[in-house]
């Protein structure tokens, strides 16, 4: 069962937050609101599903700063950035730091509904993948060292003889190690087995 995904509004203009929860709620999404960044951050654990809807200034840690901060702490939340005072370089900079969107107040509702689907689907696709690799990591682990340097060479395109060849083995050998690292990696075919580990690594 995957984690449901929340929405992180994050402003200090009380009405602003309350007018975007309320917004937000009204299309189904769930919603926690925040008046400050610091809050945020000592309330939520950063690799929660979701994402953040960020105004870039706010007393205390401004919106930028909390960008920076999330970004050292590895959080991969998508932020959509929302301000009445956006400029150019600033909004180059947030997009540059990761943000997948900035948006001017007022801001239509709908683009705002429509961003936060954006980012709510690309850190879905993220978890999508970061769960594959981590898949593919453990099935790697369950092999043994042989197996890993078959498996390397047969990513690589090796024929059971050019194996058999390069580590000294009998070709019937190589077709075992071939045949475990197959069922170990939960591979139907090589070809399989060579798009699954290029997908986790």
């Amino acid at each position: 069962m995957t984690e449901a995904a929340t929405v992180f509004v994050i402003d200090d203009d009380d009405a602003v937050r309350d007018a975007v929860t309320l917004l937000l709620e009204s299309v189904g999404l769930t919603v926690e609101a925040y008046g400050d960044a610091q809050a945020f951050l000592d309330a939520v654990e950063t690799d929660r599903a979701g994402c953040i809807v960020l105004d870039v200034r706010m007393p205390g840690m401004s919106g930028m700063d909390l960008q920076k901060n999330l970004n050292r702490l590895g959080s991969t939340l998508p932020i959509v950035f929302v301000t009445g005072h956006g400029d150019v370089p600033m909004a180059v900079e947030a997009m540059r730091a990761g943000a997948v969107e900035f948006l001017q107040k007022p801001f239509r509702d709908q683009d705002l509904i429509d961003r936060v689907h954006t980012a709510l689907q690309a850190d879905l696709a993220h978890r999508q993948s970061s769960s594959r690799r981590d898949d593919v990591h453990a099935r790697v682990a369950r092999l043994t060292e042989r197996e890993r340097q078959v498996l390397e060479q047969l990513v690589d395109g090796k024929s059971t003889k050019q194996i058999a060849s390069a580590f000294d083995l009998s070709p019937r050998t190589v077709e075992i190690h071939r045949a475990r690292v197959l069922e170990k990696m939960q591979a139907g075919s090589v070809a399989e087995l060579v798009k699954l580990t290029l997908e986790g690594f």
